[in-house]
């Protein structure tokens, strides 16, 4: 079993953060004028998060103080964490289930997400971007992932929050569910045969 972090078990939502601080008209101008989302991404392929932050920052001076909290109050747009995916994840484990993380996440982010959230350790491996050089849906992730635990196909399904990435993973045969609640999720696995009902 293979779990995406973001949007699976722990919430990721910048703009929460951002409502909290701008009006809905100024964070959405903000957006439109400064792709963080694709500075993120970058992060997420391993580049440094506070230079990558703060160099985008200095690039936008209107909206400098804003673009500096990505990396100063990154806290409070990865919360909280999806709890009742974290039950899924522990009955898979009891039942003998090897599980893996798979997620597009940064280096230094990931390393702070540690310290929040020590359940990010449960895992029977990790396979984080920022340290692979490559983001889902590259089909070289996924074949990363095969490489390295010896298993391929089928004998993988994968959670995912987004169509894209679940497409990539059954291209390579791998069973997919497009992540839109823990309940669903457990209904699919279930069904599937793949985790016991409790």
């Amino acid at each position: 079993m293979i779990f995406d972090i973001g949007n699976v078990l722990i919430t990721w939502h910048p703009e929460k953060l951002y409502d909290t601080l701008m009006s809905p008209d100024e964070r959405q101008a903000m957006f439109a004028a400064v792709d963080l989302h694709t500075m993120n991404d970058r992060i997420d392929h391993g580049e440094n998060w506070r230079d990558t932050v703060y160099a985008t920052a200095a690039a936008n001076p209107e909206y400098t103080d804003m673009i500096r909290l990505w990396h100063d109050r990154w806290a409070e747009m990865a919360t909280p964490a999806i709890a009742p995916s974290w039950q899924i994840l522990r009955r898979l484990r009891q039942q003998g289930t090897a599980v893996f993380a798979l997620s597009n996440f940064g280096i230094e982010t990931f390393a702070f997400a540690e310290t929040l959230y020590p359940e990010l350790a449960e895992f029977d491996h990790r396979f984080i971007s920022g340290h692979m050089g490559v983001t889902k849906p590259a089909r070289r992730i996924y074949e990363m992932v095969e490489a390295q635990t010896g298993l391929s196909g089928a004998q993988l399904f994968f959670a995912d929050d987004r169509q894209e990435n679940i497409d990539a993973a059954e291209s390579m045969g791998w069973q997919g569910h497009v992540f839109t609640s823990p309940k669903r999720l457990e209904h699919e696995l279930i069904r599937l045969g793949l985790l016991s009902a409790g």
